[in-house]
């Protein structure tokens, strides 16, 4: 992808026809595609007469550092969202007086968002860029947590948080794909997924002590989560102000064509294999982070506070996983690594579901979190690596947006059989969905020990 690489030519023994294109440092002379050779070396090298294209750093250039932060940031307001329901979903179903199933369709009512932002995220960027991403997203978030501040009948919280999963299904396309395209990309993206888990990981604990300590509803949270919203706008729009929809179609031409992207990536085997295997993933990940609480109450027998510090629990296995094993990923390769850390999460999960003691499930559904942690950044790194660099936003784009209705179709269904066969049913579902996940990840093809060379 050309926004995310700086284009150098080196001596020739020809000429070449150049156009001229703008990045942080000025007007570039870049050379056309069909008369060399581009080769993705990090960091610059040489390649006698042929042009050698570096990919962009963190820190290269400047303003990448806070391009970084911001995203850092949005991630981390995007994880106390998820991480949120885990804690709250009890607490709704006592203030409305539900039942299991009329609860879930808090999960439920995102996937329409979700779905728009999987099939508009590349027509978005073309018309609106960058920039117009950090702005809509969350003022889409910051519209639907006044709402929900406000304390509405349940319906309308139900139906206003459609822009919440509007708005992350953009972040979560958006802000892969930038990263995904940087040097040390894995490490990247780790620590972004591990600024997610952070998010995801201190919102049950502010959300459970104001309602069990400060004695407030549990609808006060979201004056936290607007007041979050409104900063994400503001660092997010001065960051990414340069990223217009024209510089986006510009940096993004690929042999003169521009257009019909995400169709082309639809077509990609590898484009539906990582969308279902997200699908599946995010689907687990907040399944049990967000019926979690509830099962420790009901299943467990523990009292509100601890049980609600076991989805703390979970959600900072998984950012410290995120951290930890996305070192320890790129050195062992993605397709090894996920696989081991499934086959070790099932033998988590196993002790989780087996051995009836609230400490125990504590600490196994936070080992489960923690091996389980590194695997959508793995899988994002996986689409880098195998698809042509112009498809990367398309590409990702639908696969986290996928992804993201995963998140809202699943603890639904969990939500549905939990009405009809209790809550001691999330275990094998969970079992399942590991299952069910590693059977998807062997069907990958061989990925490349660099990013795909377009």
């Amino acid at each position: 992808m050309a926004t995310a690489t700086t284009v150098i030519e080196m001596p020739a023994t020809h000429t070449n026809q150049h156009a001229s294109v703008e990045n942080s440092n000025g007007s570039i002379p870049v050379p056309d595609r069909s008369a060399s050779t581009q080769i993705p070396l990090e960091p610059f090298g040489q390649a006698n007469g042929q042009v050698v294209e570096a990919w962009e750093r963190w820190n290269r250039p400047r303003i990448n550092t806070y391009r970084l932060a911001a995203i850092f940031f949005a991630f981390l307001v995007f994880g106390m969202n998820d991480g949120s329901y885990g804690a709250l979903v009890p607490y709704i179903e006592q203030d409305y007086r539900l039942s299991y199933i009329v609860t879930s369709l808090v999960f439920l009512s995102p996937f329409a968002g979700y779905t728009v932002a999987a099939l508009f995220s590349d027509r978005l960027h073309m018309f609106v860029g960058r920039r117009g991403i950090a702005v809509i997203a969350p003022s889409c978030k910051l519209i639907s947590y006044a709402v929900i501040a406000a304390h509405p009948p349940y319906p309308a919280v139900v139906a206003i948080l459609v822009l919440t999963g509007l708005s992350n299904g953009l972040v979560d396309a958006a802000w892969n794909a930038w990263i995904g395209t940087l040097a040390q990309t894995n490490q990247l993206l780790g620590l972004l997924h591990g600024f997610y888990g952070l998010g995801a990981t201190i919102s049950p604990l502010i959300s459970t002590s104001m309602i069990t300590h400060g004695r407030l509803g549990w609808w006060t949270f979201f004056y936290i989560m607007t007041g979050l919203s409104a900063l994400e706008i503001l660092t997010g729009t001065w960051a990414f102000w340069s990223e217009t929809g024209a510089k986006y179609i510009d940096m993004n031409r690929t042999d003169g064509a521009d257009k019909g992207m995400t169709r082309k990536a639809l077509k990609q085997k590898v484009t539906w294999i990582c969308a279902s295997f997200l699908l599946c993933y995010v689907g687990l990940e907040v399944s049990l982070g967000g019926w979690i609480v509830n099962f420790m109450i009901r299943v467990r027998k523990g009292q509100p506070f601890p049980s609600g510090m076991t989805a703390t629990g979970f959600w900072l296995g998984l950012t410290v996983g995120r951290v930890v094993l996305g070192f320890i990923t790129p050195i062992i390769g993605e397709r090894i690594a996920v696989s081991a850390y499934l086959v070790i999460a099932v033998g988590c999960e196993l002790v989780f579901w087996l051995v009836p003691q609230f400490i125990v499930s504590a600490v196994a559904v936070a080992l489960v979190g923690f091996f389980t942690g590194p695997i959508f950044p793995s899988t994002i790194i996986a689409v880098t690596k195998l698809l042509p660099s112009e498809m990367h936003v398309a590409a990702i784009g639908f696969s986290a947006a996928v992804g993201g209705s995963g998140a809202a179709l699943l603890p639904f269904a969990v939500g549905a059989i939990a009405q009809a066969k209790g809550p001691a049913t999330l275990q094998p579902i969970v079992l399942a969905l590991l299952a069910v996940l590693l059977g998807i990840w062997l069907t990958l093809p061989r990925m490349p020990k660099r990013l795909h060379e377009a």
